[in-house]
């Protein structure tokens, strides 16, 4: 909680207007939250925390513990692309200063649940689901739109978290390439990228080699498979130079982010309690903020 009351201190103003109550401060109230999805409690279950350890909330300089409704309420207000941004900007900037960064980031994506449930639940659901092909893509297709999708550029050195773009829906990852890219630059100087075959394509190689100066390794496999050699000179580099395994090379090294993912899921949970697309949004970009302050 020190950590992310210091960084909230230094991005969020004390208090959202001079007519407000002022029991609590904005970066007190984020630093509630960050430990609420530290914790993977509810907003009662994080209030009822905080009774049972005032001392955390003394840490902090809170005089009383704020209830759930002014939490749930502060998360609407307090969280945001852009001040997320700004927090990972600050975070970023002081892994930097410790020499913690690497030169070397990669770049994936992962699902998250929009709602717990048990792996015997999901064994039963496949169990008893319907035979007819129609209605269970018809299923599939409207959770699919649903899905919560969270793609992140990390450092492979220290797992911290460079970038993230969070969204709703299935598809292709490969539009996310540039925001995730000019990002992650923006905040460490990299000289290489690792990505899957899900951001392969010629614009995204051009991008990160002729106008940002980072040598991208992705692989070549997107796209149906054709017996014609590809038309683009980098796809046509990757598809020589990453064939075959990878263990020992630089490549191989594209693991690390699935292991942040990994990280993020074991740590704060594989599933979002929010119930709007945009509140899921803010949440998989708080989860980010919290990973990084973990570290």
């Amino acid at each position: 909680m020190r950590v992310a009351h210091e960084v909230a201190t230094l991005v969020l103003p004390a208090y959202s207007n001079k007519f407000s109550r002022q029991d609590f401060t904005l970066p007190q109230l984020f630093a509630c939250l960050v430990l609420r999805e530290h914790q993977k409690k509810s907003y009662r279950g994080v209030e009822a925390l905080l009774r049972d350890a005032p001392h955390w909330c003394k840490d902090i300089g809170m005089r009383g513990v704020p209830d759930h409704n002014t939490l749930c309420r502060a998360f609407h207000l307090l969280i945001s692309h852009r001040r997320m941004n700004q927090m990972l900007d600050l975070l970023a900037h002081w892994f930097r200063t410790a020499k913690a960064l690497g030169a070397v980031g990669a770049m994936d994506s992962t699902l998250y649940d929009t709602h717990h449930r048990s792996r015997h639940y999901e064994q039963r659901c496949r169990h008893h689901s319907s035979r007819k092909s129609s209605t269970a893509n018809a299923r599939r297709s409207r959770s699919a739109k649903r899905t919560p999708k969270l793609g992140i550029s990390a450092d492979v050195r220290s797992h911290v978290i460079l970038s993230a773009h969070a969204r709703t829906g299935m598809g292709s990852d490969c539009r996310d390439f540039e925001p995730l890219l000019r990002d992650a630059c923006r905040r460490n100087n990299m000289h290489t990228i690792l990505a899957d075959a899900g951001y392969d394509s010629d614009a995204n190689h051009r991008l990160a080699r002729e106008k940002l100066g980072v040598r991208s390794l992705i692989k070549a496999g997107a796209g149906r498979p054709s017996p014609r050699p590809l038309k683009s000179a980098y796809r046509r580099r990757m598809q020589r130079q990453l064939q075959g395994s990878q263990a020992g090379r630089l490549y191989g090294q594209r693991a690390q982010v699935e292991t942040v993912n990994s990280m993020m899921k074991r740590n704060l949970g594989d599933s979002l309690s929010a119930r709007t697309s945009v509140a899921r949004r803010h949440q998989q970009l708080l989860r980010v903020v919290t990973h990084n302050v973990m570290l």
